[in-house]
């Protein structure tokens, strides 16, 4: 693939709210970059546009996520076909997960999948997420597994990734990574940050001793009640305009 293929003119043909979307998105890959979450040019951030038709953006395949900007981004339908002109391809692996969870889930505009290192290895253990800090209790309040069954390319696994998934915020795919929804791409990133934190923590507990302390399960109960407490009601949307302007600091051309 040709990164430095010159992107055409996008934002002269979309609309003001595809446009800001884009911005959202872009801005959620370098941060993925950002916190060490991505996998060279592997894993996807995918965000369903506003309207009936069922478009959405998601990553050129063959692009670093700190190379992401609004404009590369690929608009697409549920068939993975491009919907407007671009040099660019897609990871047809990544879509079948995606397009899964976007066509039967209204409610997950962005679905935000990571092959981070300590997502996979926590993946890996018998019991996945343990009750060990603050964020494993906002994930243990909305999380499912999945089995693994190879490189997601199968579209007859779609049925049981939704149904694994369920009404779910955090997904954890057993040997292969993390997966988050949200409303917004603002709500997906914030739960992935959590979904990440969980993980590192609890590998770290477990490194130091192996006698680790669990939270009491009726604090589980509550967890997403305080989230919204602790956010103002706001959940991602109260982070996300300051983790805009700490890339602004470090490198804007996300938002061309």
């Amino acid at each position: 693939m040709n990164t430095s293929a010159p992107a055409p003119e996008v934002k002269s043909k979309v609309s003001e709210a595809e446009w800001k979307l884009r911005v959202d998105l872009a801005a959620c890959y370098r941060l993925v970059a950002h916190y060490h979450w991505d996998d060279l040019v592997f894993t996807h951030i995918s965000a369903r546009l506003p309207g009936p038709e069922h478009h959405f953006l998601i990553n050129p395949y063959g692009m670093t996520f700190d190379e992401i900007t609004a404009s590369s981004l690929v608009k697409i339908d549920l068939d993975g076909k491009k919907v407007l002109e671009s040099p660019y391809e897609i990871n047809p692996a990544g879509f079948t997960i995606h397009s899964a969870i976007h066509a039967a889930r209204d409610d997950a505009k962005c679905v935000l999948h990571t092959h981070s290192i300590n997502g996979v290895a926590v993946s890996a253990t018998k019991h996945g997420v343990l009750p060990l800090s603050q964020q494993s209790t906002f994930v243990l309040a909305s999380l499912g597994y999945h089995d693994y069954e190879g490189v997601a390319l199968n579209a007859e696994e779609k049925p049981r990734l939704v149904r694994d998934l369920g009404d779910k915020t955090f997904f954890m795919l057993r040997n292969h990574g993390l997966l988050t929804v949200g409303s917004t791409v603002a709500d997906a990133f914030l739960a992935m940050y959590l979904f990440e934190s969980a993980c590192t923590i609890q590998l770290r507990a477990q490194s130091a001793s192996s006698e680790v302390i669990s939270i009491d399960p009726k604090v589980l109960e509550g967890a997403m009640m305080m989230a919204k407490m602790a956010t103002k009601g706001g959940m991602g949307s109260l982070p996300w305009p300051a983790l805009l302007r700490k890339l602004d600091r470090i490198d804007p051309s996300f938002r061309t």
